[in-house]
């Protein structure tokens, strides 16, 4: 059952397309061999600007995305021809500091769109400065990295391409917490007969616990005023 549940998971992970943004030839060759070899697809660029273009998100509309592909890109790195209003892509990856828009930058635009903003934003970095860590998650980001990446920084992005993809199109079955209730038995129900049961019961319990109960020194004094009448 586990090889089965992992050969699943690597055949989903091949749809989903990482977006990897960094300046640096090494890091980016290094980035796309993780991805590729965690069974991502990747498009990797080597600037901000160049990753807004690619998302359609400056004044540049009518460029193919193969011209924003840099030689760190093989064929089968890149999504497709197609303009951007074809792209897909699942996950943002970029470096921090690079020259002209920063990483910070990238993430704020990508945020601040509307057809971007529901995609994770990875922020990666070299330096360890915690006051740039705060900014970027507090600006959206989900996680910030520490660079050189490791194969376990890539495991940890799975989660968050699951958590922003719409519930019709996950493939694990997840329960929903409200329509699960818990009869007399202990037995798990989601019918509506059985919410209305637990909901009755939990109203006559309300209602009990809302009953005042008369203190032992009133029930004395009660108790000596009815003897003397």
């Amino acid at each position: 059952m586990e090889i089965e549940s992992e050969t699943q998971q690597e055949e989903e992970q091949k749809h989903f397309h990482v977006l990897a943004v960094d300046d640096s030839f090494i890091d980016r060759k290094l980035l796309e061999k993780l991805l590729k070899v965690s069974s991502y697809r990747v498009t990797c660029l080597e600037s901000g600007d160049k990753a807004l273009e690619y998302l359609g998100l400056n004044a540049i509309n009518n460029i193919g995305v193969d011209d924003f592909n840099d030689s760190s890109s093989s064929p089968s790195s890149s999504s497709s021809s197609s303009q951007h209003k074809g792209v897909k892509v699942n996950l943002i990856m970029t470096d921090y500091c690079m020259p002209g828009m920063s990483g910070y930058d990238l993430l704020k635009r990508v945020k601040g769109s509307s057809s971007w903003k529901n995609v994770p934003v990875v922020v990666m970095s070299s330096e360890n400065v915690p006051s740039r860590v705060s900014m970027c998650l507090e600006g959206g980001a989900e996680e910030f990295l520490l660079k050189p990446v490791r194969l376990s920084d890539v495991k940890k992005i799975h989660p968050y391409i699951l958590r922003s993809l719409p519930l019709s199109s996950r493939s694990t079955d997840v329960i929903n917490e409200d329509d699960i209730c818990l009869d007399g038995d202990d037995n798990i129900s989601s019918d509506n007969h059985s919410k209305n049961k637990i909901k009755k019961k939990s109203n006559g319990s309300s209602k009990r616990k809302a009953m005042s109960i008369d203190p032992p020194e009133k029930r004395a004094k009660n108790d000596r005023m009815a003897s003397t009448v």
